[in-house]
Order: structure tokens, then C-alpha cells, then sequence
């Protein structure tokens, strides 16, 4: 017991390592993927599309609402791996969501050993907890997105080039495995920035001969695992194999868009803060040693990823996750070499933010369990009608245990380099724990479509029926197929023309009126809080 209590005054032990990083870690990981429907956006597509791989017994060809989805298959696969193997605890989406938490963990440890290996065993800390810590990985780190996988690539593909010197044989293995996820589990393009950083660091090799039989390995190793599943496809369904390489290939016939590269790099200062400003710092301080494999391979991949981007992608949110590891990685001596002033109002700035964040949570809490205060309590009606709060003790516990955590680490983590960060990135832990166990019901009621899909099912006959559609989005197929298990078929098909139902969604009447006369108006929903989507339902 003394010996407990002087652990206490003590406070956190700083840098983090073994066990307390990897506790600190796995709540980042766990926060966020419980407790919720699959939402609206591709949190519910990638849901759905590996439950109707788990419920059709159909692992070789990915499909969603009972169309060809055009995918790679590694994240449907561990996503219905998960989901049975823990759909005895939890609901089959939390259980598949369960899939991103191992990934987003690889990629954490990936980036682990990258920054062990280019900054010593004492920075290595540095480069999960800025990864973690970026604002933009969050909110897509805790969906079901295949996008995770190139991420975990990218951060152990990195950690495996930077032990090539030391470690060949290692490097081989983990880049060979690391060409093979990204692969399976994001596509052809994804996979191009690996590939092109090889020669850059076969160059910063100290034995050039024994790196590039290395990269040999690797690439090898890479072929035989990605490359029997396209095979099969081919064999055994050999349309879905050209559609899927069709789809794979489109992206790399757009032409290079600077604009499109500008709108990239134009996210980066929210999206990938505070890293993107401490690697700046990293480069401008150790800007005499930008040759140095510390600096250059990290740099290099990033810009290799930003043509990647402005060549292959739209410029949108998830994409960009690709940026993150590189711009961690940079990021770590930064992180770790603030001069007094900057590390102090660092470390400032996150206690202030989150703190405000954390009485934030409490107030809405508040407002939605008791009533209080009472003109936010109606403005959070106003904005989900018909959205009543249910007392949950569980979530009230975790939300008084995470607030007196965070209030310990304040007052017990000692002056250190890793101070500022780990104030940040625990911080960030810590409210957004809060948010998912006080107020996610909030959220979760105004971005599921289950209410939708309950309502439309209910109006059809028990033995549903065919049912056609009209201008339903992926999210919206992919949220019946899960939710009710309805497959509308596309109106225009002759087997829509055939159907006596049809379901139809938009934002104005000239989108919701009927194709003709023919057809009688039967229910008309929305989701709670939604003001321009809306669905009609017809009959025949």
C-alpha cells in the first residue's frame, strides 16, 4: 500500500512505454466503436457489405445490398471475422467494427517501431501518441473503413524500411506484408507510394547489395500473398474480376490535378493537427540534416503520397488519412524539442481545450438526461425530434472515472519533453471517451437510417415483397439491407418496373412524386433532424 500511494504522488511516468502506452493506446482504439448503429455515410456501406459476406457465405466477390461492389476484400474479411467471433457479446456491426480497431492498432504499432528505429528507443513513444493524436483521424479511426488498412500499411511499411540496415531480413517480412494488406484491403492505387519509396531507401541503405535482395523478398513475398485472390476472382467470376480491375484502374487514367493537390494540403492544418506544424518545426530545426534517412525517408513518402492523391482522389477526408503516418513520423524530434516557451503553451493550450470540452459533455449531458439547463435542453429536441434521453448508469461511471483521470493527469504529470503531447493526445482520449459514454445516444439517433428502415418495412407485407427504388444513395441500400434486410432494386431495371413497391428519396416534391399516375402514396418519412432528405413510399 505505501508503495501504491508513492506511485500516486509520483504521478504518470513520462515517456509512456510497454504496457502504460499500450494502455493509454488501446483506449483511443476501444472509445468510439461501441454503443451505435452503422451511420450514415461509409460507416454503414462497409458495415453492410461484410455482414452480406458473413450472411451469404459469398468471401470471394464483395457485395452490398445484393449488387457487386467493386471493393478489395481484406477489410470485409476481417470485419466478418470479428463479427463472428464476438457476435455471442456484442451486436454484429459493433463486432465487425471491431475490424478497425485492430486495424488502427497495427498502424500505431507500425509507427511504434518506425520512429524507434529513425529517433531512438527514448522519441519511439512519440510517434503513435502524435498519430493518435491528429484531429482528422478521430472521426474516420473508430467507422468501418478499408482506408485503415493502407493506413497500417503505410505506418509498418515505414517501420520496416527504416530497419533495412539493421534488420534485412525483418524488412523483407513486414514490407512483403505491408505491400499485401494495402493491396487486399484499399486497391491498386494506395499501394503505389509503397512501391515508389523502395528505391529510396534501397539508396539510404549502408549495404546497397543486401537491400536490394531485401526489397526482392519483400516484393515477393508481397505477390504471393495479394495475388491468389484476384487469381480466383478470374477463374471463378471472371465479369466481377474485370469490373473490379476496371474500378481499380479508372483513378489512375484522371489526369495529375494541382488544384486537387492544393485542396489536399489545404486540409492539413486541422486535419493533421498538431503534427503538421511540428514536423514543420522538425524540418526547419534540422534543416542541415534533411539527407539524413530520419528526415528524408519520412519527407519522401509524404510527398510521394500527396501526387499520389492529386492523381488518383477527389479531395476529401479519408484520402487524406494517408498523409497522417509520414506526417507523424516527421513530427516526432519536433514533438520532443519545443523550446520552453512553445512546449509550455502546448501543453497550455491542450489542459484548456479539453477541459473545456470535458465540462462541455457534462453540460449536454445535463441538458439531455435532467432537463438543465432548460433552453439547451429544448434546443437538443429541436434539433432530434423525438429524441428522449435514457439514465445510463454505466456511461455516467465511465464519465466521472474519465474526468477524475483527466484531472490527475493534470495535476501529477511531471515536467517532461513528452508533457505537452501526452496532455494532447490523452486529452483527446479522454473527451471524446466522455462523449461516446455520455451523450453518443444523441448522435446516434440523428445519423441512423434504422429508424427509416423500420418504418418503410413495416408498411410492406410480411413476405416482402419486390421491392424498387428511386435515387437511393449506397448508404441508404446498404442501411435496409442491414437493418430489415431489403435489397430494393433500381426502377429503371425490368425487374423494378415489375416490383409494386417503390421507395423513393429526395430533397424536393418534383424528386419524391411518383413516375405516373399508377402509383398510391403510402408513407413519407425522414430520419430524426433531417430537413431536406426525405422518402416516400408507393404502391401500385
Amino acid at each position: 500500500m505505501p508503495e501504491q500511494l508513492s506511485l500516486i504522488r509520483r504521478g504518470i511516468h513520462l515517456p509512456p512505454a510497454g504496457w502504460a502506452l499500450a494502455g493509454m493506446l488501446a483506449f483511443y482504439v476501444l472509445a468510439g466503436l461501441f454503443g451505435r448503429d452503422p451511420w450514415k455515410g461509409e460507416d454503414a456501406i462497409h458495415i453492410s457489405t461484410a455482414w452480406q459476406m458473413l450472411s451469404t457465405g459469398d468471401w470471394l466477390a464483395p457485395s452490398l445490398a445484393g449488387r457487386p461492389f467493386h471493393e478489395p476484400p481484406l477489410f470485409y474479411w476481417s470485419a466478418a471475422l470479428t463479427g463472428l467471433l464476438f457476435d455471442w457479446a456484442l451486436p454484429a456491426h459493433e463486432a465487425m467494427r471491431l475490424a478497425s480497431g485492430i486495424w488502427i492498432a497495427l498502424a500505431l504499432t507500425g509507427l511504434y517501431y518506425a520512429g524507434r528505429e529513425l529517433y531512438g528507443t527514448d522519441s519511439a513513444a512519440a510517434s503513435p501518441l502524435l498519430l493518435a493524436g491528429c484531429v482528422g483521424l478521430l472521426f474516420h479511426a473508430h467507422d468501418a473503413q478499408p482506408m485503415l488498412i493502407a493506413l497500417a500499411a503505410y505506418a509498418g511499411g515505414l517501420g520496416a524500411l527504416a530497419t533495412i540496415g539493421r534488420k534485412p531480413r525483418l524488412t523483407g517480412i513486414f514490407y512483403g506484408l505491408a505491400l499485401a494488406a494495402c493491396l487486399l484491403g484499399a486497391g491498386i492505387a494506395p499501394t503505389l507510394p509503397l512501391l515508389a519509396i523502395a528505391p529510396l531507401a534501397w539508396w539510404l541503405s549502408p549495404d546497397r547489395r543486401k537491400a536490394a535482395h531485401t526489397l526482392l523478398i519483400g516484393l515477393g513475398i508481397g505477390i504471393a500473398l495479394a495475388a491468389p485472390w484476384p487469381l480466383a476472382l478470374l477463374s471463378q467470376q471472371p465479369i466481377r474480376f474485370e469490373a473490379w480491375l476496371l474500378t481499380e484502374l479508372a483513378p489512375l487514367k484522371t489526369p495529375f490535378s494541382a488544384g486537387g493537390l492544393g485542396l489536399f494540403l489545404a486540409l492539413l492544418p486541422w486535419f493533421a493537427f498538431p503534427a503538421l506544424p511540428l514536423a514543420a518545426w522538425t524540418l526547419w530545426s534540422r534543416r542541415g540534416q534533411w539527407r539524413a534517412p530520419a528526415q528524408l525517408l519520412p519527407l519522401a513518402f509524404f510527398l510521394l503520397t500527396s501526387l499520389l492523391l492529386a492523381w488518383a482522389y477527389r479531395p476529401r477526408e479519408i484520402p487524406a488519412l494517408l498523409l497522417l503516418p509520414s506526417i507523424a513520423l516527421l513530427a516526432t524530434p519536433g514533438a520532443l524539442s519545443l523550446r520552453r516557451g512553445a512546449a509550455n503553451a502546448f501543453d497550455w493550450f491542450a489542459m484548456s481545450i479539453f477541459s473545456f470540452l470535458a465540462v462541455l459533455v457534462w453540460v449536454s449531458w445535463a441538458a439531455m438526461t435532467l432537463g438543465f439547463p432548460q433552453r439547451l435542453a429544448e434546443r437538443v429536441v429541436e434539433l432530434r425530434p423525438g429524441f428522449v434521453a435514457e439514465f445510463d448508469l454505466l456511461g455516467l461511471l465511465i464519465g466521472i472515472a474519465a474526468s477524475i483521470w483527466w484531472i490527475w493527469l493534470i495535476a501529477n504529470a511531471p515536467r517532461s519533453p513528452y508533457r505537452s503531447l501526452t496532455h494532447w493526445t490523452l486529452g483527446f482520449t479522454t473527451w471524446w471517451l466522455m462523449a461516446t459514454a455520455l451523450i453518443l445516444p444523441w448522435f446516434d439517433y440523428g445519423k441512423s437510417y434504422r429508424p427509416v428502415a423500420e418504418a418503410v418495412a413495416g408498411k410492406l407485407p410480411a413476405d416482402k415483397t419486390c421491392l424498387a427504388e428511386r435515387n437511393l444513395n449506397a448508404t441508404q441500400r446498404a442501411s435496409f439491407s442491414y437493418f430489415v434486410n431489403l435489397a430494393p432494386v433500381e426502377y429503371d431495371s425490368h425487374s423494378g418496373k415489375a416490383c409494386d413497391w417503390l421507395l423513393v428519396t429526395g430533397s424536393s416534391n418534383a424528386q419524391l412524386a411518383a413516375p405516373d399516375a399508377g402509383w398510391t402514396q403510402v408513407w413519407q418519412g425522414n430520419r430524426p433532424g433531417e430537413r431536406r432528405e426525405r422518402f416516400r413510399l408507393y404502391r401500385r
